[in-house]
């Protein structure tokens, strides 16, 4: 039973989230159902996914585990594994290989040495090589080719784009994975697994981006013609909005934390009937003697306008730097728990210039609803995936070609760290 379980982690800087999927037998074939979702509030990850504490990493991501196995009655082994971390570095590559076979024809182990040979380059100091990932390829003349495949030429070439990160953080992840005793079956980027696998194949061709807000960072994954045009994470997030309204209203960081969810909106072009918020309710939450406990609602509107258009003029400029700021046919789909503000789809609409609306799982069917919100979105993008990749079984619900998606992928700590 234990090995019929796929679990999605997203460890978070402000909560940790697990998607627990199983494979099924239906109608005669093997399928995957969404069975859990769970959250905890994470200690030990600070700014930008940075690890300031293993211990206490340990302690959330245990807790966190407990709480998941109680709900489905099942033990957790092993997880795939989200990494958000703004000290990314890309660089692009090109690599070749001449066809070994002596009718031409393509097959994976021409794909994989062109791609070896694009990692040929010297890695900076304290770096490793997590992902390669193929944008595009060349057969002799024949350029921009999704699938090489079964095609047959002499020369291939691959354009990838190469995702550095500092040993160190991932040592430190790595080990705080294994503390709680699971396994890591890969290590993914979950703007990218959740763009391949809840974007339609059109919206990816016409061109589209997936903006993750999380707490901390924010992730941007970019489409057209099919295939990965940009990837990025910028150094901001959700919380920086709630350390401004603390800084503003001169209060904890927790009771701003519950100002925002409660009575935030990004949009100052809104109708405002009553100016004033009584948060009376929430001084005594937080057991707080205050007896200042009226604030003004277009002054808190006005904080949360100014670090929501701080977060998408960000966006904006990883945009220009691709020559697509508010050229994208399909616009911007919105996922990650900084979403959930309201108010923040017509925000992003007015700073980008483009179509914005939230992610959904089109492809996916989730019988548990929280799954589906878009915090959750990264955890469930990743059990998903796994659920497709271990054995290459078929998932009924979800895009014909979804096997083409899954070969750009290739499993990282699978061989290093025992299941």
């Amino acid at each position: 039973m234990k090995n019929d379980i796929i679990v999605g982690l997203d460890m978070g800087s402000n909560c940790i989230k697990l998607i627990i999927a199983q494979k099924k037998i239906e109608f005669n074939e093997e399928s995957i159902h969404i069975i859990g979702a769970v959250s905890h509030p994470s200690s030990g990850i600070g700014k930008n996914g940075t690890i300031n504490s293993i211990e206490d990493a340990v302690s959330s991501l245990s807790a966190c585990l407990e709480k998941a196995e109680r709900l489905v009655g099942i033990p957790i082994t092993s997880v795939w594994l989200a990494f958000n971390h703004s000290k990314i570095t890309y660089q692009r590559a090109k690599g070749v290989a001449i066809i070994s076979k002596n009718d031409g024809e393509i097959d994976q182990n021409d794909i994989n040495r062109a791609i070896d040979s694009a990692k040929s380059f010297p890695v900076p100091n304290n770096y490793e090589i997590l992902k390669t990932i193929p944008v595009k390829y060349n057969i002799d003349n024949n350029e921009d080719v999704k699938d090489p495949i079964g095609m047959r030429g002499i020369r291939l070439e691959v354009e990838v784009l190469v995702c550095l990160v500092l040993s160190s953080q991932m040592n430190n992840l790595v080990k705080i994975i294994q503390r709680v005793g699971l396994g890591i079956e890969d290590i993914l980027f979950s703007g990218i697994t959740m763009a391949e696998l809840f974007l339609t194949n059109k919206e990816m061709e016409l061109g589209v981006a997936v903006v993750d807000i999380g707490a901390t960072t924010t992730s941007l994954a970019v489409y057209e013609d099919g295939s990965l045009l940009h990837f990025n994470i910028l150094p901001i997030g959700s919380e920086y909005i709630t350390a401004d309204i603390a800084l503003g209203l001169k209060c904890p960081i927790t009771l701003a934390e519950k100002i925002k969810l409660e009575f935030g909106n990004s949009d100052s072009d809104i109708e405002i009937f009553e100016n004033e918020i009584d948060i009376s309710h929430l001084l005594r939450e937080e057991k707080i003697d205050d007896d200042n406990n009226i604030i003004s609602k277009k002054y808190l509107i006005d904080i949360i306008e100014a670090r929501t258009d701080e977060i998408f003029n960000l966006v904006d400029e990883e945009l220009r730097k691709i020559n697509r700021s508010k050229i994208l046919p399909v616009g911007v789909f919105l996922c990650g728990g900084g979403s959930l503000l309201e108010g923040i789809v017509k925000t992003a609409k007015k700073t980008l210039s483009l179509p914005v609306t939230f992610l959904e799982p089109k492809h996916v069917k989730v019988e548990v609803d929280k799954a589906s919100r878009p915090d959750f979105l990264p955890a469930l993008s990743l059990a998903v995936y796994g659920g497709y990749s271990e054995n290459g079984i078929k998932i009924s619900f979800m895009k014909d070609n979804l096997k083409n998606v899954f070969n750009k992928f290739g499993k990282f700590f699978g061989k290093i760290i025992p299941k």
